[in-house]
């Protein structure tokens, strides 16, 4: 029954990318990259765009069976009806709009930004179908997995590659530019980015359309549980230091950079690469428009977001093992839900945290006052990223904590309200 679910949601989005292809391309500023060669082809010969989608997606699954060889399985075959049956969505939908004939260039740009909506919640669609990729996408991942290549850079290669064949064709027979414009670029940057957005904005609904595929509860005696201190904290609030001393106080386990090295073990990540972008966003709406191009595949995560499924995979097994303290990762959200968890925040004033710094990493006052402020909004737009939720809000803790009380205050207080848990 699942899997007829993921089917009929999958041709659901299938044909919602046809309405976003034919509406970018009735915008008449180019369409996008992986249309851009039928789209030329359409202009300069006696066939629709839907039949030169069709013979293109052939042509990319028959490179699929010469680079993928012994490789090529069933879902490879399963792209053959799926992109003839693209290929007449999108001459239906080329029917559909066309009375969509825009003059003034604004409503070009209207409808090419339109078309790129659509087109993005058709492909967020796809994805949490997520039962066959199309020709384009499965042709990137037969060239990652066969010559080991990064998803994302193979990706943006092949879209470039595209867009440029699509232009050289259009000067061999058309003797100028047609077809590829400047909505070939925006929906190249903006497509992926709006899908990835809708994968954000709507990750409750595949648990809830599929729920036999989520993750298992476990159904274990909570009285059994193994007690976890879930530690989030500002930079400068010496938040690692207390976290130790309360795991030797209590005789517990304690995971900081341990979590690191285990999370390299299972995602080939080296352990420098996985520092540098742990629990650290720089902007989350430029981390969607650089990531755009994982949009596509379910199976093949942008880095960071690989680094996070996998920290918290080994959170909930630290956290089975035994008694412990965990630092950050979003640990105190990972296990919400989870018996005998106490969920800490730990903050200082401003001028605790700069002297504190100074001492410490031996920086000037301004340097010192820069990097702390720069830290904290790392940490806070990727909790927000993954939670959606603000960081350091007091009612997503047992308990808020200001360090500069001191460390037996805060060791005392921690310890009391841990029997309560």
């Amino acid at each position: 029954m699942e899997k007829l679910k993921r089917y009929i949601i999958f041709f659901i989005g299938l044909y919602i990318n046809s309405l976003g292809v034919a509406l970018i391309t009735k915008a008449s500023l180019g369409t996008s990259p992986i249309s851009s060669i039928p789209y030329v082809l359409s202009l300069n010969f006696p066939f629709t765009l839907g039949n030169f989608t069709i013979f293109f997606s052939l042509l990319l699954i028959f490179l699929q069976l010469l680079i993928l060889r012994k490789n090529f399985k069933l879902e490879h075959i399963l792209q053959i009806p799926v992109s003839i049956l693209f290929g007449y969505f999108i001459d239906w939908s080329m029917i559909l709009f066309s009375f969509v004939h825009p003059q003034m260039y604004l409503m070009k740009v209207f409808y090419l930004l339109l078309g790129c909506l659509i087109l993005g919640f058709g492909v967020y669609t796809e994805v949490l179908a997520n039962v066959v990729m199309l020709p384009g996408e499965s042709f990137v991942r037969a060239v990652t997995l066969t010559w080991k290549t990064e998803f994302g850079i193979t990706k943006i290669c092949f879209d470039v590659s595209m867009t440029i064949i699509a232009a050289l064709l259009s000067f061999l027979f058309a003797h100028h530019l047609d077809g590829v414009r400047e909505g070939t670029i925006v929906s190249a940057l903006l497509v992926g980015f709006i899908a990835r957005l809708f994968g954000r904005f709507l990750s409750f609904l595949e648990p809830a359309l599929f729920p036999s595929s989520a993750e298992p509860t476990e159904s274990i005696d909570s009285s059994s549980l193994p007690v976890v201190i879930a530690i989030a904290r500002e930079y400068g609030s010496g938040g690692h230091e207390l976290g130790e001393k309360l795991a030797k106080r209590l005789n517990f386990d304690f995971y900081d950079n341990e979590i690191i090295q285990m999370a390299a073990g299972s995602t080939g990540y080296d352990p420098e690469f996985i520092k540098n972008n742990d629990e650290q966003m720089r902007n989350r709406l430029f981390y969607d428009l650089l990531n755009q191009v994982y949009s596509h595949s379910a199976k093949t995560p942008a880095p960071k977001d690989q680094i996070f499924a996998e920290e918290t995979k080994v959170i909930k097994k630290l956290a089975s093992k035994g008694n412990c303290v965990i630092m950050g990762r979003c640990a105190d959200y990972t296990l919400r839900e989870r018996a005998h968890c106490m969920k800490i925040f730990l903050h200082a004033p401003a001028q605790y945290r700069i002297d504190r710094i100074m001492k410490t990493e031996h920086l000037t006052y301004e340097d010192a006052k820069s990097k702390i402020l720069q830290m904290n909004q790392k940490r806070s737009d990727n909790y927000h990223y993954y939670t959606h939720q603000p960081w350091g809000l007091a009612r997503n803790y047992h308990l808020t904590l200001d360090t500069s009380m001191g460390e037996d205050y805060v060791l005392n207080t921690i310890c009391e309200g841990l029997k309560n848990i």
